[in-house]
């Protein structure tokens, strides 16, 4: 796949996603940003219609909108780390992923991408705060259960994080999220934070990004789309995640120090 460099390519990972995803609305702002953005879905394995609609979209705008398909479902970690490692290798710049059924509608897409090059910042992460006059339609159950686990998020990476979890990151390509993404993550929902924590530690052959470096932006428009996958039982099994995460995270900042 070869993907021109001056365009932003956002990977979005889909698994059974034919009837949350919204088809018209990716093609139309595929089209009126084709200079600008290159849409790569990749099929987790899905068993419904899914790959049809992709297909579908793909030839409504050629050259906007690829799709890559994994014939058997790995999760949306390793979706999302096969979709920006073809990305980059197809040599893009700028990298981000989000969700298919655009809880972050694209319009916020397109003002994090604007953020993200005024700012020059390495990552820029999309975060759900509920600030008056800002239109944050979420679950409380799903809102409090986030609030504690930013908490455990923020300890297990060793700096502060409002949101980790939502689905809208952005990436400046670089030696260290080259590194970052060549194995695979040791968890399956949690791999934001495993994801952060490799950038931010770093390996002997690539730097760290500085916290400095990471801007959290407040959404404006948010929704809690029905049918969403990560119900109360995939939360517990994050929180269960970090335990993983957090010792993957220690190793990893272990062999660093061990060779400076």
């Amino acid at each position: 796949m070869t993907i021109n460099p001056s365009r932003l390519s956002i990977v979005v990972p889909c698994y059974n996603e034919s009837t949350r995803l919204p088809p018209s609305r990716f093609v139309a702002f595929a089209r009126t940003h084709t200079d600008r953005l290159h849409f790569i879905f990749v099929n987790d394995g899905s068993t419904d219609a899914t790959a049809e609609v992709l297909q579908e979209m793909a030839l409504e705008v050629p050259g906007s909108i690829s799709i890559v398909t994994l014939l058997k479902n790995g999760g949306k970690a390793e979706a999302v780390r096969t979709g920006l490692r073809i990305a980059i290798a197809g040599g893009t710049k700028e990298a981000a992923y989000i969700d298919a059924d655009l809880a972050t509608p694209l319009h916020e897409v397109l003002r994090l991408w604007e953020i993200f090059c005024a700012r020059a910042a390495d990552i820029v992460i999309g975060s759900r705060v509920a600030l008056h006059g800002y239109a944050i339609d979420r679950n409380l159950t799903r809102h409090y259960t986030g609030r504690v686990f930013a908490t455990l998020a923020s300890m297990v990476l060793q700096w502060r994080a409002y949101d980790t979890q939502c689905g809208a990151k952005f990436f400046r390509v670089n030696p260290t999220l080259i590194w970052a993404l060549n194995d695979a993550f040791v968890s399956r929902w949690g791999f934001d934070i495993e994801l952060l924590g490799r950038l931010t530690i770093g390996s002997p052959e690539a730097p760290p990004i500085p916290v400095s470096r990471i801007v959290e932006v407040p959404l404006e428009k948010w929704t809690d789309v029905p049918g969403s996958k990560i119900g109360i039982g995939s939360m517990v099994k994050t929180v269960a995640e970090l335990v993983l995460i957090n010792a993957d995270l220690r190793k990893r900042r272990s062999i660093k120090k061990s060779k400076p």
